[in-house]
């Protein structure tokens, strides 16, 4: 990926050597990838930037990506903006490097730079002012008013809390702490359901007599933007569909246009590993930085029902089935904005810490719209797990070209019959979890699909493997 390029620059109203903006362009993330789409600039022109620090998202029909800025100096001029789909290779802004700000005038134009940059103030100012009387902030000579959150204090709590750029926006605009917001997203991420459902519970709370209403008043009042505009979409409004929506519905109805779906269950007992986990993971964190979760159980016993069963690891093309040499495994990720599917290469190879830590930094890099495209391809089969948000079971869709999906519900307690080594029975109360196979008919037998599930189930209810 590469967002560096000399731009064409005059150098009549410069001296001595020749000093041109950096050219920021639409990076190719991937081989395959022709456009891709602005989704957000997070600075605005005139700011600074830091290179490699985040300066743009982008949405290809790969991964979605913060783009790094590819040169320290001032956001010159953004030329494409947000929500337009260019080719790879435009330019779509240019940033002025520190020499070139800082570059000093010849004789034919001595009074221009400081001219403009006067002028520059005093609009500057005009702005400050502006915001000033529309926000009904008092002037300086005005009685001081209690110190409002600085915003470098806010950047701060921001970069510490999990959440999505526009989460942050709306926090901005209404003036809130996200500290006060409890999130119900991965990982306590904030969503925007949180921070709205949050904002509809103050605005709905009977009001407060005394300095604390009027406190709040006027914070309201501080918060409220000039020219009055939903920071995000409410029931009745219209609004487009994003790039990352419009792929995967066309994934999904291809999918179902190009595989026999059929789906089998099995109910497996889990209580052996949640007693596993429950002892182990903080030893687990401990020594090797990096929490215990159950994901990696079940990707491990796919895995090995994978290696004695190959066909589901395999792929159709054509008129040809095509054996992977290697097991690569999709693993779904839920985000704000859509789904990804960030693949585990060889993950054959990887003992049950390398999945375990393979895992969290597939996660961790998709929510963070670190990806690569190259992190996104070459699955051979795919485990997504519904379950982590209360789904008894799912029946998902195939991830072409895979031949197979696993998916993983609810971990529950539930009375089940045990049968102990005398052969008598009684009732339990065990830690039950139900898989699901989707699979392509075409290619794999119920009969076969059956005998894969059948040895996940036993691998994971007689689990032995050190977790490390």
């Amino acid at each position: 990926m590469n967002c560096l390029r000399p731009a064409r620059a005059s150098t009549s109203g410069l001296v001595g050597k020749e000093i041109m903006p950096t050219d920021i362009i639409m990076p190719q993330m991937g081989e395959s990838i022709v456009e891709g789409t602005i989704t957000k600039w997070l600075k605005k022109p005139g700011d600074k930037v830091q290179r490699d620090e985040p300066l743009f998202e982008i949405s290809t029909d790969k991964v979605d990506a913060e783009i790094p800025a590819p040169a320290s100096g001032v956001l010159r001029e953004i030329k494409v903006s947000e929500g337009t789909t260019v080719e790879v290779n435009t330019v779509v802004g240019t940033i002025a490097t520190d020499g070139e700000v800082s570059a000093v005038p010849t004789k034919a134009a001595p009074a221009a730079a400081p001219a403009a940059a006067k002028l520059e103030e005093k609009k500057e100012e005009k702005k400050e002012d502006k915001k000033e009387a529309q926000a009904g902030r008092p002037t300086p000579s005005s009685t001081p008013a209690p110190a409002a959150p600085q915003p470098a204090a806010r950047r701060d709590e921001e970069e510490e809390t999990r959440s999505s750029p526009l989460v942050r926006k709306i926090a901005r605009e209404h003036n809130l702490s996200l500290s006060q917001i409890s999130g119900t997203g991965l990982g306590g991420r904030i969503t925007k359901q949180d921070i709205t459902s949050f904002i509809e519970r103050q605005s709905s709370a009977p009001a407060t007599s005394g300095s604390a209403a009027n406190s709040r008043a006027s914070a309201s009042a501080e918060a409220r933007p000039p020219a009055p505009s939903a920071p995000a979409p409410y029931p009745g409004d219209l609004v487009p569909v994003t790039n990352m929506r419009k792929i995967i519905a066309q994934r999904m109805i291809d999918s179902r246009r190009t595989s026999a779906h059929v789906h089998c269950m099995y109910e497996v007992d889990f209580s052996r590993i949640v007693s596993l986990r429950n002892k182990q993971k903080a030893g687990f964190e401990q020594r090797h930085g990096v929490r215990l979760t159950f994901m990696p159980f079940f990707v491990r016993a796919a895995i090995i029902a994978l290696q004695q069963w190959p066909i589901i690891n395999a792929s159709l093309e054509g008129d040809n089935i095509h054996y992977h040499r290697y097991i690569n495994v999709g693993i779904a990720v839920a985000l704000d904005w859509g789904l990804i599917v960030p693949v585990l290469k060889n993950a054959g190879d990887l003992n049950f810490l390398g999945l375990q830590r393979g895992i969290t930094d597939l996660g961790e890099r998709a929510r963070n719209k670190k990806l690569k495209p190259e992190d996104v391809e070459g699955s051979t089969f795919t485990v997504t797990n519904p379950g982590q948000f209360g789904a008894v079971f799912g029946l998902p869709i195939i991830n072409q070209p895979n031949s197979a999906i696993m998916g993983v519900g609810g971990i529950t307690k539930q009375p089940l019959v045990v049968t102990d080594k005398e052969g008598n029975d009684s009732i339990a109360i065990r830690s039950v979890v139900h898989l699901t196979l989707g699979y392509d008919h075409r290619l794999i037998d119920g009969a076969v699909a059956d005998q894969f599930m059948a040895l996940v189930k036993r691998t994971l209810e007689s689990w032995s493997e050190e977790v490390g």
